[in-house]
């Protein structure tokens, strides 16, 4: 078997805005892992330390994806249905990312709504709770009555905040509300989430997620960036004690290339092919890595070939320039 590196920077389309400034060009490698057989497989590196993304999780990640690349190639199975023991998964639901609250109209709903989302995904905690609150009385008077609201404080608020904010919730379409506490703490969490008929999360809080988080689960979901973890067989070890604890779960893309966000895809299909996933961020880059997943309808559609389906863009430098 034959290794090799191949290194990208894939312009953004729009600068990301992190906790560590501007991001506005996105880079990492791909692996290629050449066996024998004539098999390639690949995977993808990039670390992206404002997600908790070093060196050696984003290098174990993608020898791990390459690896089960190849193994699920040569069983002549879609990553997904090798994974999971199922037959394989044709589309995942996705939401869609409106960005700040403060920042997102009316129009900006009703245009995802019409494009198929059924979950809207906006960043809260940025603005004074009070301010927050009038905000979403507003645009949740002009959601589509299909869509619901997915909200991500990443732990802006104190324990006061969060009981103003979540109350004032209670009778709108949320979907969940990920990280709102800026200390996260088991009990704290689990008082919380009682008040509240929708999901709270945890997302950037992984190291509440030992045995007694799955014994007595204080809220009723966790989102996961697979690279977070090292990979996908650790995801999968995650998403079975979720399963078995009752605790909803949701695969979240780190802003990876198209291989990257392939293999997500696959372990969501894997893990949770019922929930709606955050994988709708291919839209992210003006070029990329190989031809991204197709969304449609609210719907990232997989490739239905064996192992990831990923193709590479070429023979130099990795860019699939995305038409006007």
């Amino acid at each position: 078997m034959t290794a090799d590196w191949l290194p990208y920077a894939l312009p953004l389309c729009t600068p990301w805005q992190t906790s560590r400034g501007r991001v506005t060009v996105r880079r990492g490698r791909l692996l290629r892992l050449r066996g024998e057989d004539g098999l390639i497989g690949w995977g993808d590196c990039a670390p992206l330390p404002e997600f908790g993304i070093d060196e050696s999780r984003a290098v174990a990640f993608a020898e791990e994806c390459a690896q089960l690349d190849l193994a699920a190639q040569r069983a002549g199975q879609a990553l997904d249905a090798w994974l999971s023991g199922n037959p394989p998964v044709g589309a995942l639901a996705v939401n869609a990312s409106l960005g700040k609250l403060t920042a997102t109209s009316a129009a900006d709903a009703c245009a995802a709504g019409a494009a198929g989302f059924k979950v809207l995904k906006l960043k809260v905690g940025s603005a004074p709770v009070a301010d927050e609150i009038r905000y979403l009385y507003r645009l949740a008077a002009a959601l589509p009555a299909d869509c619901r609201l997915r909200l991500d404080a990443n732990g802006a608020w104190n324990i006061a905040e969060a009981r103003n904010f979540l109350a004032a919730c209670r009778d709108l379409p949320v979907d969940a509300c990920e990280e709102p506490l800026a200390v996260p703490e088991a009990g704290e969490l689990a008082r919380l989430q009682a008040t509240v008929p929708f999901a709270l999360a945890v997302d950037e809080s992984l190291d509440l997620l030992g045995a007694a988080f799955f014994h007595h689960p204080p809220v009723r979901r966790i989102v996961i960036k697979p690279v977070r973890l090292g990979g996908l067989l650790a995801t999968m070890a995650i998403a079975l004690r979720a399963r078995t604890a009752g605790v909803e779960m949701v695969i979240s893309s780190a802003l990876e290339s198209s291989c990257g966000l392939l293999a997500c895809a696959h372990l969501a299909a894997a893990a949770a092919p019922t929930a709606v996933h955050g994988l709708a961020t291919a839209s992210w880059f003006v070029s990329d890595t190989g031809m991204p997943p197709l969304v449609q309808q609210g719907q990232l559609i997989l490739p239905g070939k064996p192992g990831l389906g990923f193709h590479w863009a070429g023979d130099t430098a990795p860019a699939v320039v995305r038409p006007a």
